[in-house]
C-alpha cells in the first residue's frame, strides 16, 4: 500500500479511510498498536500472513503480544467509508482530531498528524531514508550479481554438458557408420 492521506477524526471517533486504501484493505480491516505510536490497519491477508508469523514464536514471546491483541478491533467502513476506532486505540497512539494515514508496505498506518510531521522531517533531514535506500539498493546489487554469477555458472556447465553430449553423439555415430 502507499500514499500519504491528511483526515479528521469526527466527535464519535470514526475516520475516513481513503478509496485507494479501502480498494486493498477489502471489507473488514484489523486495527491495532503499531510501532512508534501508530495504529497498524490490516487487510484480512495481511492479518492471516501476521498471524502465520507469530505461529512460529514459542509461548514466552507471543505472551508480550497480548497488548497487541486485546487493543485490537475489526471494523469495517460504513457507507461513507469511515471506520470507528476504539477509545483505547486512538488513546494508544495519541490521536485526537488531524490524522494522517499511510500506505505502508503490506498495511496501512494512522498517525497523529503532529508525530507524522515530525517523523517525516526527522527521517528527511537526517538522511535516514537516503541512507536507507542506499543501504536496500546495495543489497539489491550484491543479490544481482550473486545470481548473475550464478547464472553465468550454470551457462557455463550447460555448455560444456551440452559439448560433450554432442562429442558423445559424434563418437557414437562414427561407431554405427564404421
Amino acid at each position: 500500500m502507499t500514499g500519504q492521506y491528511a483526515h479528521s477524526i469526527d466527535a464519535k471517533g470514526r475516520l475516513f479511510i481513503p478509496a485507494a486504501l479501502r480498494r486493498e484493505l477489502g471489507q473488514t480491516f484489523h486495527v491495532t498498536m503499531g510501532q512508534d505510536h501508530c495504529l497498524s490497519v490490516y487487510s484480512d491477508e495481511s492479518w492471516a500472513a501476521f498471524m502465520d508469523k507469530l505461529k512460529a514464536l514459542s509461548y514466552n514471546e507471543v505472551k508480550k503480544l497480548r497488548a497487541l491483541f486485546a487493543y485490537a478491533a475489526d471494523c469495517e467502513p460504513d457507507a461513507q467509508g469511515r471506520i470507528l476506532l476504539p477509545a483505547k486505540l486512538r488513546e494508544y497512539a495519541g490521536l485526537t482530531r488531524d490524522v494522517v494515514v499511510i500506505g505502508s508496505f503490506d498495511r496501512a498506518e494512522i498517525w497523529d498528524a503532529g508525530r507524522w510531521a515530525a517523523l517525516e522531517s526527522e527521517a528527511f533531514d537526517s538522511g535516514e531514508l537516503e541512507s536507507a535506500m542506499a543501504e536496500e539498493a546495495e543489497q539489491l546489487n550484491s543479490k544481482i550479481d550473486t545470481l548473475n554469477s550464478a547464472l553465468d555458472a550454470a551457462y557455463k556447465l550447460a555448455d560444456e554438458m551440452l559439448k560433450r553430449d554432442i562429442d558423445g553423439l559424434s563418437q557414437r555415430l562414427d561407431e554405427l557408420n564404421a
